[in-house]
């Protein structure tokens, strides 16, 4: 009876086999009141901004401490699409993790090609506002505290019309407020768009280098008073060019100031060290990030900065194009070391063209786990319905003998049965505020996924970290768990194209606590603030610690 059983029941056996392990996530964005579909426009003549779009924020935008979520929408490179499908959108989270549409997005519905968000209190009121980059100008939108907003670019001044994608706010002076760094991709336009051919001879999206003309990125000073200023050239920014997909802030020599790192498709990669005064020199050479261990620029796209191995500086993580490997940089405090092959992400990650990503710990053991989006940007033949689609994928962190390791979680991606599209951007956040992470995918010519955590987790404790009213980005947060250190950026801007949660999340383990709490503000002052149980978020406001006594 029960090989007949196995006979009959073949299908489902095979099924449940493809799920061997739990799902660590449900995707339920259309039940959650997401209903966004993106539009790239495409009519059946390839353009290449088509290809890198899908911009997402998760971010508290009407001040009543949950998650709100902004997707970025492109429409059409020449604009005829109907408004409807060009407009950005803002859902508000109801509190529980499900979404209300705001009509209009609250003013937010921009209408430019769009391409990315970067979220940031530029005017220190309290409330968080949002930039727009755009094939064309980009745009500040200003908030007012209830999720209602105002176009204030021209008065700002940082409507860059150049191609732009990533974009980050950092306080780079530690003088309080939040400065701009922009990313700009390339020099592109509709009439030097080329033709270029798949191995079937049908014309397909082309790379950077055919078009031959990378961009420079920008720095924008904030002054103080609701403007700023383009220093790109006196901060010395100019002097490297690149076709510019992701950017990161991190104090990568632990000196107090913010450094930028910059990953480049088939460019050599950038990484702006920060001199204090805003003046950068650009030392990615000389750290040994701007290729691989074999010399190799590779096509960076998405990009991460952590400190994977706790020991106290933080790491990076570049993804890339199909069959090459991401490049996983381990910081040895004034150089970088390619450290790809062994933490294990070599061959698995050489399987797809990968796009945005994250390191964080999604099952609250104390390590940090990996997610990656995956879709193609070339297809060598036609191919019915999205020929570009891709399965995303999920990488357990560990620690041991050797080392840190990641090793993939089954089923792909974490969610059963798999998801595949042409997946984009990638925010993280506990929407629910159950003390799992969740993330947002955005998904070229599709809906985005929304993915409720539904792992097994261990214990957890979040900080939101406060300098004045604003969220203390740069800020660097340790911990003890257990017998280990652990150290937190306050990092939103990172992946591709997106903004995430800037709290601070520790998963706990089985640890009931987070001891001897401190923080490492920008400019390099430490204050301590003793110990935290487990289950809750505080609040950890400049200030309001002990200061660390110099040795």
């Amino acid at each position: 009876m029960i090989c007949r059983f196995l006979v009959f029941s073949f299908v489902v056996v095979i099924a449940a086999c493809g799920s061997s392990e739990t799902p660590w996530f449900s995707e339920e964005a259309k039940q959650r009141g997401v209903d966004f579909v993106h539009h790239s426009g495409f009519d059946g003549r390839p353009m290449m901004p088509e290809m890198m779009v899908g911009g997402v924020a998760l971010v508290d935008l009407d001040g009543d401490s949950d998650l709100d979520l902004y997707l970025v929408q492109s429409g059409r490179v020449d604009r005829t699409l109907p408004a409807e499908n060009a407009a950005n959108r803002l859902y508000l989270n109801r509190g529980d993790g499900y979404f209300d549409k705001v009509e209009h997005a609250g003013g937010a519905d921009d209408r430019g090609y769009g391409m990315g968000v970067a979220a940031g209190d530029y005017d220190n009121d309290g409330d968080v506002d949002l930039y727009v980059t755009n094939l064309g100008a980009n745009v500040l939108l200003q908030n007012d505290g209830e999720g209602q907003f105002t176009d204030v670019t021209q008065r700002a001044g940082v409507g860059d019309t150049r191609w732009s994608t990533a974009a980050t706010f950092l306080d780079l002076d530690a003088d309080g407020d939040l400065d701009l760094f922009v990313v700009n991709y390339l020099y592109w336009s509709k009439n030097i768009e080329q033709d270029c051919y798949g191995k079937a001879f049908f014309i397909t999206y082309c790379g950077p280098t055919a078009y031959d003309s990378p961009a420079m990125d920008r720095l924008y000073r904030n002054n103080g008073d609701g403007t700023f200023t383009d220093i790109t050239q006196d901060a010395g920014v100019h002097i490297a060019f690149g076709n510019g997909l992701g950017s990161v802030g991190a104090d990568f020599n632990k000196d107090g100031l913010i450094d930028i790192f910059v990953a480049n498709d088939t460019l050599a990669n950038q990484l702006w060290i920060n001199k204090g005064n805003l003046q950068f020199d650009e030392e990615c050479l000389l750290w040994s990030c701007a290729m691989d261990s074999n010399g190799i620029a590779k096509a960076g796209m998405g990009v991460a900065s952590a400190d994977v191995d706790d020991d106290g500086d933080p790491d990076l993580l570049v993804v890339n194009l199909i069959r090459q490997s991401d490049s996983f940089f381990r910081n040895e405090g004034n150089y970088f070391f390619d450290a790809t092959a062994a933490v294990g992400i070599g061959p698995v990650s050489m399987r797809y063209t990968r796009f945005g990503v994250t390191l964080a710990d999604f099952d609250n053991d104390g390590r940090m786990d990996l997610y990656e989006v995956n879709g193609k940007v070339e297809m060598q033949e036609p191919a019915e319905g999205d020929g570009f689609a891709e399965p995303n994928t999920l990488l357990r962190g560990s620690i041991g003998p050797d080392g840190v390791r990641f090793d993939e979680v089954k089923p792909q991606g974490g969610v059963f049965p798999t998801l595949v599209h042409t997946s984009r951007g990638l925010a993280v956040g506990d929407l629910n505020n159950d003390g799992g992470l969740d993330l947002v995918i955005t998904n070229r010519d599709a809906a985005p996924y929304l993915l409720i955590n539904t792992a097994e987790r261990g214990n957890f404790v979040r900080f939101r970290v406060l300098s004045d009213v604003r969220d203390a980005y740069g800020a660097t947060v340790s911990a003890m768990i257990g017998s280990v250190r652990m150290s937190r950026d306050v990092q939103p801007s990172a992946s591709y194209l997106a903004s995430s949660d800037p709290s601070i999340h520790f998963g706990l383990g089985s640890a009931s606590k987070a001891e001897s709490v401190t923080v490492r503000w920008p400019g390099g002052t430490v204050e301590t603030f003793g110990g935290f149980k487990a289950g809750d978020t505080y609040e950890l406001r400049q200030g309001a610690g002990q200061p660390e006594r110099p040795e």
